[in-house]
């Protein structure tokens, strides 16, 4: 299916992506979603026909458990909410522990890369078969970036996006950006990974912003395309066309007519690589026609390249080898401790790299928490940052943001704080108003210091 140009969708910026011009389809956080009710903004957009695809962030299909029967249904719901083309999701891990390790559920509240080892890929061919018989459309996995790699890769990520399209004939979304992440901070090269990987495969492209600080690029999806990942963009469109161009942005959401000028450097990048693209194919067809001659096997039409991927019904599933998910889930839950529970670090890790990968993990939760709950920082002023970092520092994500929040209000407050009594009512009444029925025993402290709180007001 022929996407074109689009852009990431956000409540935020719903207006100005329904006043551009020139947008044939968008994409959409599909967990920030309401199952059966669509935001106004994005019916009318279905409405003037343009396509809306759902881009899920927690599914965890790298991860060392099956993927959840819930959320697979609540993505599926999605899709066919907005009677989607195709559902998207990455190929990363965001939660680890549990019965696999007999440890406490961890979540990373972000995208963390996969190891490219043959049990981590039997893995995740699996996860992907699973959420392929789950969801009414086809999947596209995207490549993530990342700060850290894992020691002892068996696989560059070139070689293991191909194997993984090979076994589960799952499509792909490419984030140029990405790939040029992976190049600052890993060493890895664009234009390999893009030569090793099935590129006919492709559903459609991510660009986005971001920023380089002390020698490490931060994917932050909220500056600028930078011409480096726009020359990624080309380095592919030069191999192949792509059936989607999207662009992505997810805060410090710029006027539209900034969104405009980055949607018209793509479309501008694209035309650029498209005419060497057309010229090489040019001369691939001249020399295939030759060989041909010589040889009388020529294809019709002088295609050459790696075939479509076949269906994943076509494919024989292969097991995954005995303890390849214990070994993976050992592996996964000792970095994402290490990351957010300040456990020791795992023999092969570069620790500088953990130590900034951490702060960043730590910085997200302090970001999102005062997103989805900012009253946090409009009661806490100036002190809401340091206490929820501190928080941070002890107190590993066990569930979602929303629970995040919570827990942390619950921490000041067991904590005596804040000091300013105005400000430990108001906060006293959000955690009350939200927190709803909790365990017995639980928060036993924290009831009797909220009474004293509000009796003495």
């Amino acid at each position: 299916m022929k996407l074109g140009i689009g852009i990431g969708w956000r409540p935020e910026i719903a207006d100005e992506v329904e006043a551009l011009a020139g947008i044939d389809w968008v994409e959409a956080v599909a967990e920030n979603l309401c199952a059966d009710h669509l935001p106004d903004s994005l019916v009318r957009l279905r409405e003037r026909g343009v396509t809306v695809v759902p881009h899920g962030v927690a599914l965890g299909l790298g991860g060392a458990d099956r993927p959840d029967p819930g959320r697979l249904a609540a993505l599926a719901a999605r899709a066919e909410l907005l009677g989607a083309p195709l559902v998207t999701e990455h190929i990363a891990f965001v939660r680890a522990g549990g019965p696999l390790t007999a440890s406490p559920r961890l979540e990373a509240g972000h995208l963390l890369p996969v190891a490219r080892t043959r049990d981590a890929l039997d893995v995740l061919c699996e996860n992907v078969r699973i959420a392929q018989d789950s969801l009414p459309v086809p999947l596209a996995l995207e490549n993530i970036a990342a700060l850290i790699s894992w020691p002892g890769e068996e696989l560059t990520e070139g070689q293991f996006l191909a194997e993984l399209v090979e076994r589960t004939g799952v499509r792909l979304l490419i984030d140029v950006a990405n790939l040029h992440t992976n190049h600052v901070n890993l060493g890895q090269d664009p234009a390999k990974a893009l030569d090793e990987l099935p590129v006919e495969a492709i559903a459609y492209v991510h660009v986005a912003g971001g920023v380089e600080k002390n020698g490490v690029w931060h994917d932050t999806h909220a500056h600028p395309v930078s011409a480096p990942v726009l020359e990624v963009l080309a380095e592919l469109r030069s191999r192949v066309d792509p059936p989607g161009v999207l662009l992505e942005r997810d805060d410090a959401f710029p006027p539209g007519t900034e969104l405009a000028g980055e949607l018209d450097a793509i479309r501008a990048t694209l035309r650029r690589a498209a005419t060497v693209h057309t010229a090489a194919e040019s001369g691939e067809r001249t020399d295939t026609a030759e060989a041909g001659e010589r040889t009388g096997t020529a294809e019709a039409g002088g295609r050459t390249g790696v075939a479509d991927p076949a269906p994943a019904e076509g494919r024989a599933a292969d097991p995954v080898p005995a303890g390849a998910r214990d070994r993976t889930a050992v592996a996964q839950t000792a970095l994402l401790s290490a990351l957010v529970a300040g456990t020791p670090a795992p023999e092969g890790f570069d620790h500088r790299r953990l130590r900034v990968q951490s702060r960043a993990l730590a910085a997200k939760r302090a970001d999102v928490v005062a997103k989805v709950a900012p009253e946090l920082p409009e009661i806490l002023g100036d002190g809401y940052r340091p206490a929820f970092l501190a928080y941070a520092g002890g107190r590993p994500m066990s569930g979602g943001y929303r629970r995040d929040a919570l827990d942390f209000a619950e921490h000041v407050l067991i904590a005596g704080g804040p000091a300013d009594p105005v400000a430990r009512r108001r906060l006293t009444y959000w955690w009350q108003d939200r927190s709803g029925a909790r365990p017995p025993g639980r928060t036993t402290r924290l009831v009797r210091a909220a009474r004293a709180v509000l009796v003495g007001k």
